[in-house]
Formats: C-alpha cells, structure tokens, sequence
C-alpha cells in the first residue's frame, strides 16, 4: 500500500470519473509526461489545434519537457546551453527550459503530482472541495491551471510582494487568490493562513514543501529528461553536476534521479544569499522569485545534497538586464559573437541556477568534458513588470552597462558562499527540519530521523510512482 495515499474510496472515485467523463477529461499517467511516445494518437490528433497555454484538458498532456512549440506535438527535450563566450568556464552548462511547459513554468507537473493522485484515489472529491496551493513563486499558477483544466476549484495563496503578472494571471484563470505579508522569504505567514483554511475540512491543502508528489515527480519526470540529454551528448563527456534552487526542494530530486545512476556527480543547493538558510542558518528577504524561504523543505533528501551555493540577489537583476534589454542582446552578439536570442527563456531563478553552475565549475576546476545540468525553471516572459521597475529605478540600458553586467555578475563569479557539505554538516541541515515541521507543522521526530535513510527516498522516488499510474489507469477506464 502506498505511504502517500492512506485510503481508497471507490465511490467517490467513481463519481469524479464520470465527472471527467462528461467533461472531456482524459488524465495522462507519469510514464505518458516521462515518454510522450505513449500518448495516443487520438490525443495527438487533437492537441495540433490547441493553445500551449489553452484552458483545454487535452493541455495535461503537454504536461512534460519534450514539448514542440512548432507543431503542437512532442519532440526532443527541450533544452538550452550556455554558450562559454558567456559562462567564461570550461565546462559545459546545460538547462531544461520550464518556458514551453503550459504557462510558462515547470510547476504545472510538481502541480500534477501533488494533486492528480489524490483524486484518482478519491481523496478530494472535485463536487465539494477546493484544492489550496500555498506558494512563493510558480506552484500556485500551476496549481490553479491543472485544477482549471480538471474542472476543480483553485485557492492561490501567495506574498503580497510577488510580481503582478502572477496575481493578474490567476485571477484570470478563475483561481481564489489570497494574499500575505510579506515578499518571497515570507513562508511562515503562508503556513499560518493555511492552518486557518485547515479548520474548514472543505479546503484540501497541497503544500509543496509537504507534498511528496512534488519531488516525486521530478524524479520520475525531470530526471529521466535530464538523463536523455546527456546520453546524446556522446562519449567523452561526463555529468559532473546538477545544480537546483532549493524551493520547495522538488526539482531538486532530479537530482536524486541522476546521482542513483551516475554516483559521482554532485548535487548543489542553491540560495540566495540574503537568505542563506543552508549555508549558515541565515534568513532575509531578496528578489529571485521562487527560492529561499527561510527553513528546510520536509520533501528536501538532504543527506544527498552535496554543496550549496548562493548567489547574490543583485547579480542575478542585473544579467536580467543584460540577457533581455536590446543593449544587452547587441552587446553578446557583437562583443562575444554569442547567440543571444535564446537567453531570454531565463528568468530569475533560472539565471540564479546559471550563476550557480559557473560557481560550481569553478570551484571544482571543471574541465571541458565535464557537464552542469540544470533547470531554467521559467522565462522572463514572466517578469516583465521587473524590467519594468529596474528601467525606472536605474535608466536606460546601454551597451557599457552590460559589458560591466557580464564582467562583474558572470565572469567574475567567485567561489566564496559555495560550501561543499560534510557528513554531520548535512545532517545539521537536515535536523533544521525539526524547528519547522515538528514544532509548528505536525510531523514526528519519528519520521524525520526516518527522512535520514536512503531506503526511505528510494521507496518514495521509485515505488509510488508505479501505484500511481495504476490508480490513474484503472480511473480513466471507469
């Protein structure tokens, strides 16, 4: 039986299947997003004529890295590399592209994950409850457009502070939105509202911090992604690394993923460093959406990580810049005769990830055989108010102010804030868990010193996603 899903209940679960019947609702199955091969062709036949950010059922099964844009259909995963005219490293730095997932983000398949099991498993009823997503960045805006397209109701939960494409967004998909104190380190008063929607049985909270449906997914689904790019890259070169903000620590079980089949690549954190939690217990607000939220994520393996690294808030607005403003573009063509025109599939936490890789390369001494995957988690399309508020803030771009934005955030990106974690260093890092989820949150001690054995992760990662296919199977044939 599985760990996650605790009861079945066929009469609700054959009520919401009938729901989806009626509603055109076919839900895709783990093994379906990981190899889009599996999909059938009735689907495909459909989805040539749908919107990638189209309120349309169908859009579940673009939930998956190997979306083509051009045809509608699937292709090869999609992926970008930064070019080392930029990086300035000999290593190779590789990144999947969250931009061509439906709205834009990766979050819709973490979303997924969290949600779609505990319907098929009648868990939470689409007629009576309401799936609230507590969220500092894209989880909510997943959130809300997995539960539009599977005709659930939708509570966005985020800080005041968080761009307002997001808030406009959500409101237009139809999402409750609710708003906290606060900007993105301001997860406590995320969790305190979300004990107050708890009293009311109605409101079904998906945390992502919580939810092992988040990192399950991208075990099983960004993983094997990941693992595809590398094996065409030839021969004679070597994963070394796999780089991921910590966030609600779901992509980074990717990397969990990549370490059970190559030992000795290493996993790096990544933070910000106005809010160094890892690093050395540190708090504070900062500006790269998404990430660093002052505690320790339950659904993080953190005996598996083995740096972290964290990259100044500032750096990161400033390759904003750089990769986006047509200053910036015309400086990395001409200058460095670098193919800029892709650059902008990088927003901020992304460029944090990049930043993060050239640190990595660096403090490794990484040569040119030796590959950093990461993830370019969302795309700039999604912070344009940002660029906005930085046009305002410090005037025109110009083509000298992005030859100092590549020297200074790019270039010369040290190794200082980059710790490689001993033993009983992630194991301090992980007994933090203690302070936010048993004291305030409910879990058990008994479970965390559990989380501290591999077998534990194992079974979550490799053995729920089987039971959770078969759920969906036997649901879409009801």
């Amino acid at each position: 039986m599985s760990s996650i899903i605790k009861q079945l209940y066929p009469e609700i679960i054959k009520k919401s299947a009938v729901r989806c019947k009626q509603h055109g609702i076919t839900i895709p199955t783990f093994a379906q997003m990981r190899d889009p091969s599996l999909v059938p062709d009735a689907v495909k036949a459909k989805l040539k004529g749908i919107g990638l950010w189209d309120v349309n059922p169908l859009n579940l099964f673009r939930i998956s890295w190997k979306n083509d844009v051009q045809t509608g259909l699937y292709g090869g995963v999609n992926y970008l590399e930064i070019p080392r005219e930029i990086t300035g490293v000999k290593a190779r730095i590789i990144g999947l592209i969250g931009k061509y997932f439906p709205t834009g983000a990766h979050k819709v398949g973490a979303a997924f994950g969290c949600l779609v099991p505990r319907l098929v498993s009648g868990e939470f009823d689409p007629d009576k409850h309401k799936a609230v997503w507590p969220s500092t960045g894209n989880f909510c805006r997943g959130g809300a457009f997995d539960c539009a397209l599977l005709d659930c109701t939708a509570v966005a939960i985020l800080p005041e502070g968080m761009s307002k494409e997001r808030f406009t967004w959500l409101k237009e998909i139809g999402a409750e939105v609710i708003a906290t104190p606060g900007t993105e380190s301001n997860v406590k008063e995320i969790y305190d509202k979300c004990w107050e929607l708890k009293r009311d049985p109605l409101n079904i909270i998906f945390n992502q911090f919580e939810e092992f449906g988040n990192p399950i997914w991208h075990y099983n689904v960004t993983g094997p992604a990941l693992e595809e790019v590398y094996q065409s890259l030839g021969k004679n070169v070597k994963a070394s690394a796999y780089i991921s903000a910590t966030g609600s620590a779901g992509t980074i079980a990717a990397g969990d993923y990549l370490k059970a089949h190559y030992p000795s690549l290493k996993i790096v954190a990544t933070e910000a460093l106005q809010c160094p939690t890892i690093l050395m217990n540190g708090f504070g607000a900062h500006r790269i959406e998404g990430i660093g939220d002052k505690h320790i994520p339950w659904v993080h393996n953190v005996r598996n990580t083995d740096a972290v690294a964290s990259i100044d808030d500032e750096d990161c607005m400033r390759v904003l810049r750089l990769f986006n403003e047509p200053e910036g573009q015309s400086y990395l063509s001409k200058e460095l005769r670098a193919k800029s025109v892709e650059l902008p599939v990088l927003g901020i936490s992304s460029i944090c990830n990049m930043l993060a890789a050239i640190k990595t390369a660096k403090y490794y001494e990484m040569n040119e055989n030796e590959v950093i995957f990461t993830i370019f988690t969302d795309s700039s399309d999604l912070y344009q108010s940002r660029l906005k508020e930085l046009e305002e803030e410090r005037g025109k771009y110009s083509q000298l102010q992005a030859a100092r934005d590549h020297a200074a955030p790019i270039l010369h990106q040290s190794i200082d804030y980059f710790k490689e974690l001993t033993y009983y260093e992630r194991k301090a890092v992980h007994n933090l868990k203690y302070f936010t989820w048993v004291e305030q949150q409910g879990k058990t001690s008994e479970e965390l010193n559990a989380q501290w054995e591999p077998e534990y992760w194992r079974r979550l990662f490799e053995e729920e996603i089987v039971y959770f296919d078969k759920l969906i199977t036997e649901f879409n044939s009801l």
